[in-house]
C-alpha cells in the first residue's frame, strides 16, 4: 500500500508540474493582437475613433506605411473631427465582436487638405518617409488622424497592436504543488522501504516466561481529612480524566481569543477601515476642456519664439505674419519697414519663447476662437547689457480649427501676475462689457490713455495704481510737457489719443478680478505755426514718413500693448487697477496733408 501511495503521488506530481509548464509554453496565448485597416485612395485623411484604439486594454503601437510622406497625430477627438470638418476621410472603427478594424468611407466637399503636420491642435505628431511608428496610451475620448500632405490619397496600410495578458495564474502553483507531491511520493517510497527492510529480519519464538506470583491484595485505608480540602477517594486514576480537561480548556480559551477578540464589537484586534469622505463625496460638475494642454501651450510658444527670432533677423513681416497677428505684428511690421530705411534703430522687444513657461493660462472651450495666456520667465542677462530681462506675457489666440495660435499681444510684464487657476483647469473668458468687474474692461483702454494725457487731472486717476506704473512716468502728462517745452515757437505739437485695432482679451482671474489686454494708439503732431517756417523729423518718424522736413508737419502715431489687472466690484475703491506690463512703439508716421 505504501508504494501505491508513492506511486499515485508521483504520477499526481509529473501530471501537475506537465500542466503547470504546458500553460507557458505549448498552451499559452499570443502576446499581442493586431488589427489592420487597409484603406483605399479616395480621401486624403483617416480617423482611428478612441474607441478602437481601446478595443482591446494596453498601450497602443501604431504603424502606418504607404507611398510618399506619412503622417501620423492624435489629439482630442472633438478637436480631430473640427480640423478633419467637412473633409472625405475614413472612419476606422473596432468590430465589437471580434475587435478588428472596420474602415468607412465618409464623404466630403473638400478633396484635399491643408498639410496637417505641425498643427496646434495636436497632442503630438510624427513624420517620415514610407512608414511612421509610435506607441501611445490614450483614452477612448482621443482619436489619431493619419494622411500623407493633405492632398495625396491617406497612407494605405494602418493598424494597431496591443499587448495580450496571456500569464497563467495557476501555471506557479501548479508547479509548486507538483513538487510538493514528488516530496510526498518521495516520502512514501522511504517509509515503504524502511518497512519492507524492517519486515524482512528474523521471526523467532520466544519462549515463554515463568509468572511472576501475584502479590498480596492490599485493603484501601481512607485517608484523613486535610482541613477541608476536596479528597482523592479513587487514588491516581481519579487524576487521569485532568489531563485530557486541561488543553481541551487551553484550546478552547485560545480559539475564543482569535475570534471574540478580533470583531470590532470586542473592543481588541486590528481596526476595520471606514469609507472615507473623500470615496463617498459626490463627483463634481464636469468643466469644460481647456484650450490646450501645458505641453502644447510650450510648443506653441517656443514655436512663436521661434518665428519672432527668424522675422527679426530677416525683417520679414511676412514670416512675422505666421505667428504674429493684431497689435503684436502691427507694431513689429512697422519697425521692420523703418529698420529697412535706417538699420540703425532699435528693434522692438524681442518675444521669448524658448525660456521655460512661468504660467499657462488656457480658456476653458471647446470652440473657437480659443484664447491663451502664457507668460515665459526672464532670459538670462547679458554682462554687456545693463538692461535687466523680464518675464514676457503673450496673449495667443487660434481663430478656427486649422489655424494657429497667434500672438496678438506680447508685452514685458513689470509686475507680478495675480493668481490664477492651474493649466490643468483654465479659466473663462469674459465679455468686455462684464459688470462684474470695479470697471467695464472695454472702458479700460479710453481710461487710462486719459490719465495718460491729462495725469492726475483725469477723472480716472484714481482708478489706477498710478505708484507702481512706469510707463505713466515714461510717457504721461509730465513727458508730455517737457516734451511740448522742447519745440520752437514756430511750431506747435498736440497729443491724442484712440483705441487700438487690437481686440480686448478678458480673463478671469481666482480673485474674482481679471486680466485686460487692450489696445490703444496715441497721436503725436507737429506743424508749423508761421507761414514759411518747417519742422524736421528724425528716427523712426523720418524712415516711415520718407521725408526729413517739411512745411505742412508730420503725424506719428503710437501704439500700446497693455496687460492690467482688474479687481472686482467688490473691491471697488479699495484696490486700483494695476498695469502688469506693457509694449508700446511707432506704427505708422506720414506728412500733415
Amino acid at each position: 500500500m505504501r508504494f501505491v501511495l508513492a506511486i499515485v503521488s508521483f504520477v499526481v506530481a509529473a501530471l501537475l508540474i506537465g500542466f503547470g509548464v504546458a500553460q507557458r509554453t505549448v498552451l499559452a496565448g499570443p502576446e499581442t493582437f493586431t488589427a489592420t485597416a487597409e484603406l483605399g485612395a479616395e480621401a486624403p485623411l483617416a480617423v482611428i475613433d478612441g474607441e478602437a484604439l481601446n478595443a482591446h486594454s494596453g498601450r497602443q503601437a501604431l504603424s502606418v506605411s504607404g507611398e510618399g510622406i506619412v503622417f501620423a497625430a492624435y489629439g482630442r477627438t472633438s478637436d480631430v473631427k473640427a480640423w478633419v470638418g467637412d473633409a472625405a476621410h475614413y472612419e476606422i472603427t473596432a468590430n465589437p465582436e471580434t475587435g478588428e478594424f472596420v474602415s468607412e468611407l465618409v464623404e466630403g466637399t473638400e478633396a484635399t487638405v491643408p498639410n496637417p503636420f505641425g498643427s496646434d491642435l495636436w497632442l503630438a505628431d510624427f513624420q517620415a518617409e514610407g512608414a511612421v511608428n509610435f506607441a501611445v496610451n490614450v483614452p477612448e475620448d482621443v482619436s489619431i488622424i493619419v494622411a500623407s500632405d493633405g492632398t495625396a490619397p491617406v497612407p494605405g496600410d494602418v493598424s494597431v497592436t496591443w499587448p495580450v495578458d496571456n500569464s497563467q495564474p495557476w501555471s506557479g502553483p501548479l508547479i509548486v504543488a507538483g513538487a510538493l507531491m514528488a516530496l510526498l511520493g518521495l516520502a512514501f517510497l522511504t517509509w515503504a522501504i524502511l518497512h519492507l527492510r524492517r519486515s524482512r529480519g528474523p521471526r523467532r519464538t520466544q519462549p515463554k516466561q515463568p509468572r511472576m506470583p501475584k502479590p498480596p491484595r492490599q485493603r484501601s485505608v481512607k485517608p484523613k481529612s486535610n482541613g477541608g480540602a476536596p479528597t482523592n477517594a479513587r487514588g491516581r486514576r481519579a487524576s487521569r480524566p485532568m489531563i485530557a480537561v486541561v488543553p481541551v480548556i487551553a484550546s478552547a480559551l485560545l480559539l475564543g481569543g482569535c475570534s471574540a477578540g478580533s470583531s470590532p464589537e470586542s473592543g481588541g484586534g486590528a481596526p476595520v477601515s471606514e469609507p472615507s469622505a473623500a470615496s463617498t463625496a459626490p463627483a463634481g460638475e464636469d468643466l469644460p476642456p481647456t484650450a490646450v494642454t501645458e505641453a502644447q501651450a510650450k510648443r506653441i510658444v517656443s514655436s512663436v519664439g521661434t518665428t519672432v527670432t527668424d522675422a527679426d533677423a530677416n525683417l520679414s513681416a511676412d514670416v512675422a505674419a505666421t505667428r504674429l497677428a493684431g497689435p503684436a505684428l502691427e507694431l513689429r511690421a512697422a519697425n521692420y519697414k523703418a529698420r529697412s530705411v535706417d538699420g540703425a534703430l532699435p528693434a522692438v522687444s524681442p518675444v521669448v519663447g524658448d525660456n521655460p513657461l512661468q504660467l499657462t493660462l488656457p480658456q476653458q472651450t471647446d470652440i473657437w476662437p480659443r484664447t491663451v495666456i502664457a507668460v515665459t520667465q526672464a532670459a538670462d542677462a547679458d554682462p554687456a547689457d545693463d538692461v535687466v530681462p523680464s518675464p514676457v506675457g503673450m496673449v495667443l489666440i487660434q481663430d478656427d480649427a486649422r489655424s494657429q495660435y497667434k500672438a496678438h499681444y506680447a508685452v514685458t510684464l513689470t509686475q507680478t501676475v495675480p493668481e490664477v487657476a492651474p493649466a490643468s483647469i483654465g479659466t473663462a473668458r469674459l465679455p468686455v462689457d462684464n459688470k462684474l468687474l470695479s470697471i467695464a474692461p472695454s472702458e479700460v483702454g479710453p481710461a487710462y490713455a486719459d490719465v495718460l494725457l491729462n495725469g492726475d487731472q483725469s477723472a480716472s486717476y484714481g482708478l489706477f495704481d498710478t505708484e507702481n506704473d512706469p510707463l505713466l512716468g515714461q510717457v504721461g502728462k509730465a513727458y508730455k510737457d517737457a516734451k511740448r517745452a522742447e519745440v520752437p515757437t514756430t511750431a506747435a505739437l498736440t497729443f491724442t489719443n484712440a483705441a487700438g485695432t487690437g481686440e480686448t482679451v478678458v480673463m478671469a482671474t481666482n480673485d474674482l478680478g481679471a486680466l485686460v489686454a487692450v489696445n490703444m494708439t496715441e497721436i503725436e503732431e507737429i506743424k508749423p505755426t508761421q507761414a514759411g517756417a518747417a519742422v524736421d523729423s528724425a528716427g523712426a518718424v523720418r524712415a516711415l514718413s520718407g521725408k526729413p522736413q517739411s512745411t505742412k508737419g508730420f503725424t506719428a502715431t503710437y501704439a500700446y500693448q497693455l496687460l492690467f489687472h482688474v479687481p472686482p466690484v467688490s473691491q471697488q475703491g479699495e484696490q486700483p487697477i494695476a498695469l502688469l506690463g506693457y509694449s508700446e512703439g511707432l506704427i505708422s508716421a506720414s506728412e500733415v496733408p
